[in-house]
């Protein structure tokens, strides 16, 4: 990594289209200089910090750098909203200083500085979401904090969608182009179009229109492959979400059904029928009709 630029990225772990098109230095800046709205001057000195995880080769975090020594950025691109966000944040910023610093400095006298956290997600997904909103690690906790501030980190969010914040998407380009390939994407599925058919056909599109075009030329395989792994991510965690909601749908049903036998059987032993006859009816067994039987109070000795 260099003061005044970015690091040549990794190509053996895998990046996101996201991530990969925003590590650049000029990019990187239009970008958050939009959602802060503000112009960072173009000698301004980035320094590209986001971690990586080399035992699953892969990015543990979208992107993180270093702005001026001064202010340390974690960006997060979610198409599924996350409420966990800002814990991972906590986790993210804590590796972040760790590789930053010192462990000698910490225990040094003298107040140690730190660059300034910053924390934003960038939120494209399907889902009804507000332009802007705000995530906070307080949410979580089991109890309110007695003393407020005690322990609190804030994502600030933004709805980058087509038709979202105008005026942050006016004043980057390059995320405006970003939205706008990731909505005629959406639009060419809705048309009918395979996965791969409609990327492909989203990528030649952004070319003729000078939408990330030069980019697009350039890593056009590479983000067929990336945008590939993310959509089918997304895919298989819709797929997870309506199995464990037809799982639970099964349990309910199966509990309801088990229960409605139990009460049948605890009303055949409060009318004063046998435990047997009770079993036979209602296929429970005799151990576990006693012993609900007792707990409830259905009878004292249930008739033997």
């Amino acid at each position: 990594m260099t003061g005044n630029g970015t690091s040549n990225a990794n190509r053996e772990h895998k990046s996101s289209v996201f991530a990969d098109f925003f590590k650049d230095r000029g990019r990187l800046l239009e970008m958050y200089g939009a959602l802060k709205g503000r112009n960072y001057p173009e000698d301004a000195r980035v320094e590209l910090v986001t971690l990586e995880d080399a035992l699953f080769q892969n990015q543990i975090n979208d992107l993180a750098f270093v702005l001026d020594g001064r202010l340390i950025v974690l960006i997060e691109h979610q198409s599924t909203l996350n409420s966990n966000i800002p814990l991972r944040m906590l986790i993210y910023v804590g590796r972040e200083y760790e590789r930053l610093t010192d462990r000698r400095d910490i225990y040094r006298h003298k107040l140690m500085r730190m660059p300034k956290p910053d924390f934003i997600v960038l939120y494209n997904g399907t889902e009804p979401c507000p332009d802007e909103f705000e995530l906070k690690l307080s949410d979580a906790f089991m109890e309110a904090p007695e003393i407020p501030g005690l322990l609190e980190l804030t994502v600030k969010g933004y709805n980058i969608n087509d038709g979202h914040n105008p005026k942050i998407l006016q004043r980057s380009r390059n995320l405006g182009d970003y939205v706008r390939f990731m909505a005629l994407i959406r639009k060419n599925q809705e048309a009918g179009m395979p996965l791969v058919e409609a990327i492909t056909a989203a990528i030649r599109q952004c070319i003729d229109e000078g939408i990330m075009a030069d980019y697009l030329k350039k890593q056009g395989s590479e983000v067929e492959n990336m945008l590939m792994t993310e959509f089918n991510i997304d895919i298989a965690k819709e797929v997870w979400m309506e199995e464990a909601r037809e799982d639970g749908i099964a349990i309910g049903e199966a509990r309801g059904k088990a229960e409605g036998k139990l009460e049948t059987a605890l009303a055949m032993i409060r009318d004063g029928f046998s435990i047997e006859r009770a079993s036979k009816y209602s296929g429970l067994s005799p151990e576990k009709i006693l012993r609900h039987a007792k707990a409830s109070g259905a009878a004292q000795s249930p008739p033997q």
